[in-house]
């Protein structure tokens, strides 16, 4: 029989009882939730009990992209958003080479939009890495620097690959050669970089984004794996890890065309996810039904419409999710057609049983979603990215103009329109945050676009679990699955996503659960402890845990 723990004197996010002060894990489920005074006729039966002190229990958030291996890599290796020029850039490069003789240099979240100098020429990474391997991930994460040697390797393997987007890109400005890779090239370049790493390193960067994860309340995260980012070994340790040592579950993609039984052997839920259709709007490489606001061309596609339909009929006819990763609108037309195409194959009703996905959708546009919706696709999407790029000169405004930066992310117009939604940081491209995801959604650059923040913490929360088809998980009540998180809060308010009405209220007569207060400038709520089916994944030394009183019902 497995443990009861009592969390009392603090408040419990959960249907069942709006007020709830108090919640009782039986093993690796909730046993029941209520008041601190109810909770009294259950202290005596008890292994631990937890004083929450004013704390804040609610679900674990559900992270329903990322990419585990790098991320990893990216917290325990090269971080270069702070690099402030390219001369920055290659210092710290040239530091990591001398402190690891041989290996490749992984670095990750540079961005030189502001930099108005040429971004570092691969003979110029080769000087700093020694001629070594050098892989430098921006922070789109659908580009890299990389030095001369790996360059070699990718051209060797381009055209096998089959680039279709112009992936030995000129390197804006770059004066001898090639300096950013993109396209399939870039698909190439990742996999050949994180193929070079051990067993031993790769290992560890699955352990630092498993234990960042917990520590920021992440009770499950969603891995989209493919040949194109890390391999099928990679993804066979990371569910192995997973499996042997406490931390969020793995739910894993696998996504590759036609490879459903590839899938199924790896134990994927889906053969999609990271089907790349276009790129990214910092690159250039997003497909866009109007040109460029910055540079010539909207971008082409990476696959057509008939093929990603017959990979969706495929998947649907096995039972497995499938879906696609599309950013511009041209990208999400492409998307809306193919599976326009699957349903008249299929019909209607298999599709939506499917439940496949969207990622991205950075450009969404409102006669698209009437079809999403009619088919059931849960939509994906980075609220963190638009905290990042968005609003008055950033990234979005310099790619799109004013008029179609201001349509990115338009998360209100999902909300209203039923769309399944699940937010999710894309690891490494934005940080393992979830916090800061529902702040980004609730405080949209755009005040058209913000959802309360009750509905961005169901999409962090439930909507990640309803992504993978797990409609009973991301609550608690009675006869949910222990996974929750404590949370360290200053005040619970209920916030509203428009300025013409209260955008918060304390008001307990409304029998709406509190949430911490997310206004900008206010502190980021903090992790106490981190609970997946009953098993301890992170906790604080600040959390008062003691043992309970457990009766002997055994003697007479």
């Amino acid at each position: 029989m497995g443990r009861r723990v009592l969390f009392r004197g603090g408040h419990v996010y959960s249907p069942a009882d709006p007020f709830a002060t108090a919640l009782l894990l039986d093993g690796d489920a909730v046993a029941w939730v209520g008041s601190d005074g109810a909770a009294l006729a259950h202290a005596d039966g008890v292994d631990e009990v937890v004083e929450l002190d004013g704390a804040l229990v609610a679900p674990a958030f559900v992270d329903a992209h990322v990419h585990a291996t790098a991320t990893g890599l990216a917290l325990t290796g090269l971080d270069l958003r702070s690099a402030g020029s390219p001369g920055e850039l290659l210092d710290a490069v040239a530091a990591a080479a001398a402190a690891s003789p041989g290996e490749t240099v992984f670095g990750a979240g540079w961005d030189g939009t502001a930099w108005g100098v040429p971004v570092p020429t691969p003979a110029e990474l080769d000087r700093a890495t020694g001629g070594g391997w050098c892989y430098l991930a921006h922070a789109d994460g659908h580009s890299a620097l990389v030095s001369t040697p790996l360059l070699a390797a990718v051209r060797k393997s381009a055209e096998a690959a089959g680039d279709r987007t112009g992936g030995l890109a000129a390197g804006r400005g770059s004066a001898d050669g090639a300096a950013v890779v993109t396209g399939a090239a870039h698909d190439v370049a990742r996999r050949l970089a994180l193929d070079s790493i051990s067993p031993a390193a790769r290992a560890a960067a699955q352990r630092a984004t498993r234990a960042r994860a917990a520590a920021v309340g992440i009770g499950c995260l969603h891995e989209l794996a493919g040949p194109h980012l890390a391999g099928q070994d990679d993804l066979v340790a990371l569910q192995r890890l997973a499996a042997q040592e406490p931390g969020p579950a793995v739910i894993a993609y696998w996504a590759q065309l036609h490879a459903v039984d590839t899938a199924r052997q790896l134990g994927a839920v889906g053969a999609g996810g990271e089907l790349v259709v276009d790129g990214s709007l910092d690159s250039g490489t997003a497909w866009l039904r109007a040109p460029y606001a910055d540079r010539p061309g909207s971008g082409l596609p990476r696959l057509d419409a008939p093929e990603l339909a017959a990979h969706l009929v495929a998947c649907t006819r096995a039972g497995l999710q499938g879906g696609a990763s599309a950013v511009g609108d041209a990208a999400v037309d492409l998307v809306v057609a193919a599976l326009q195409l699957a349903a008249a194959e299929v019909g209607t009703a298999a599709i939506r049983a499917a439940r496949h996905r969207l990622e991205h959708a950075d450009l969404i546009r409102p006669e698209q979603l009437a079809t999403l919706v009619d088919l059931g696709v849960m939509v994906c999407v980075q609220p963190a990215a638009d905290a990042r790029w968005g609003g008055p000169g950033g990234m979005y405004e310099q790619r799109l103009g004013a008029d179609r930066a201001a349509a990115t992310h338009p998360l209100a117009l999902l909300s209203a329109r039923g769309t399944g939604l699940a937010l999710s940081s894309a690891a490494p491209v934005t940080p393992l945050d979830p916090w800061a995801a529902v702040r980004a959604a609730a405080f949209h650059h755009n005040p058209a676009h913000r959802i309360s923040v009750r509905a961005a913490f169901a999409a962090h929360t439930r909507g990640g679990w309803r992504a993978a088809r797990r409609d009973d998980a991301g609550v608690l009540v009675p006869g949910a699955a222990a996974t929750l998180a404590v949370w360290a809060v200053e005040d619970l308010v209920v916030q509203a996503p428009d300025e013409r009405i209260a955008t918060w209220s304390t008001d307990a007569r409304s029998g709406t659960p509190g949430l911490p207060d997310l206004t900008p400038g206010a502190p980021e709520p903090q992790c106490l402890l981190t609970v997946v089916d009953g098993d301890v994944a992170y906790v604080d030394p600040r959390l008062r845990r003691g043992p309970g009183v457990h009766e002997d019902r055994t003697r007479p």
